[in-house]
């Protein structure tokens, strides 16, 4: 007969909420502010990753880094929120602009039009992307990990995370190229 495991049976784990918000919240506001874009309240998300994480945490075995542990979590519930955004669009509902509520970084009102309009072209492109692919670039190219850290993070070998970001790049510069001659008079 097959023995029935428990959550008494599993070994505590050495985290507590408490510690892995304080050392890990900064971590998780930032990927879901990349992974999600102007289309994201990075506040909800972080608030989303850490009841998942209230829930889960006994659960955690430790066979994998709580960072990655936590960024599959993130990237879970970024990946929620962008399908129910994309849901909401075709169903013909407008979501919040959130755009107009992020702050200015220029020193004035038209280079900060100009970052806002370039940010809303980035992630449109990268919204057009298979989520491994953008999942890749981001991290790459915003986040400015190494392809072994990415690696780390997706569990993936080193050699695809390369061939994700290359196919990520000629996507990206695809999307680019489309939404410039759309622009075209």
């Amino acid at each position: 007969m097959a023995a029935v495991h428990s959550l008494a049976d599993a070994p505590p784990t050495p985290y507590t909420v408490p510690e892995v918000y304080r050392l890990h919240a900064d971590d998780v506001a930032r990927w879901a502010a990349r992974l999600g874009g102007p289309r994201v309240d990075v506040e909800d998300v972080v608030q989303d990753v850490f009841v998942t994480v209230t829930e889960l945490l006994p659960e955690f075995r430790g066979e994998a880094k709580i960072t990655t542990w936590l960024f599959r979590i993130t990237q879970n519930k970024v990946r929620q929120r962008l399908r129910r955004a994309r849901l909401l669009r075709l169903l013909g509902q407008h979501e919040q602009e959130t755009l107009a509520d992020l702050p200015a970084l220029g020193p004035s009102p038209l280079c900060d039009l100009e970052r806002k309009e370039a940010h809303k072209i980035v992630y449109k492109i990268l919204d057009g992307m298979g989520d491994k692919y953008r999942t890749a670039f981001i991290l790459f190219e915003i986040e400015k990990l190494s392809g072994d850290e990415i690696a780390q993070l997706l569990e993936q070998k080193v050699a695809t995370i390369w061939v994700w970001l290359h196919r990520a790049r000629t996507q990206f510069l695809d999307g680019l190229k489309r939404h410039n001659a759309s622009e075209r008079p």
